[in-house]
């Protein structure tokens, strides 16, 4: 089965076109101010617009406010919406209710009780993307977490795997856990924000690799 594949943190055309040429599945942009990735949702809006019909986009909030959740969902109209903070079920049930989005959650897996919480998010998330615990910012670090703790996970969401991801090591992660999309960000740059072209290119080549020696 084809690995799906997600870029984070996008904030130009550029980054986009090499994306799409890569063969992601996902581009995600981040409105959150506190993050080196942070667009603006006029920029978010405009990107997506230069993406759409060629891959599905995603926009990432933390935290936000529900005026500021159906703004941002009002001004980018995009594909997914990722929620990475300490969102409840209830609040992305009622996201989903309301937008007609996909919904997805991103959880810090520190170890086997974080993932056997994640159950909570049955019904109210779409997919789940497993990911490094939050530090002084929530994702897109370059930490992983202990792969293992997902190798016998009975999974009752669709799911991804985050955290740390690159090039390098994208297969050995792959091997390990066996996830059927995997969401990489500053493990595709060459300074916090900024994406490289190349490493988009070779981290899709990887996954790509990956799938075809399976």
């Amino acid at each position: 089965m084809k690995t799906q594949i997600k870029i984070c943190g996008l904030s130009s055309e550029a980054a986009i076109d090499a994306a799409v040429e890569a063969g992601a599945d996902y581009i995600g942009f981040v409105h959150f101010e506190k993050s080196p990735r942070h667009v603006s949702l006029e920029r978010a809006a405009a990107l997506r617009n230069y993406a759409a019909q060629r891959v599905k986009t995603v926009l990432l909030l933390v935290n936000a406010e529900p005026k500021a959740t159906g703004m941002a969902i009002s001004v980018v109209k995009p594909d997914v919406i990722q929620f990475h903070g300490s969102e409840t079920p209830e609040w992305l049930k009622l996201v989903a209710d309301n937008s007609g989005l996909e919904i997805w959650k991103a959880l810090g897996v520190k170890d086997k009780p974080t993932l056997a919480k994640s159950s909570r998010y049955v019904g109210a998330a779409d997919r789940l993307l497993f990911d490094a615990p939050a530090k002084a910012l929530p994702g897109g670090t370059g930490t992983s977490f202990d792969w293992s703790l997902l190798a016998d996970h009975k999974h009752k969401i669709d799911w991804g795997l985050a955290g740390g991801l690159d090039p390098h090591n994208v297969a050995e992660a792959l091997q390990a856990t066996r996830a059927p999309l995997v969401d990489v960000s500053s493990g595709v740059e060459s300074a916090p924000g900024v994406k490289q072209v190349d490493r988009i290119a070779a981290f899709c080549q990887a996954v790509r690799d990956y799938d075809e020696a399976g």
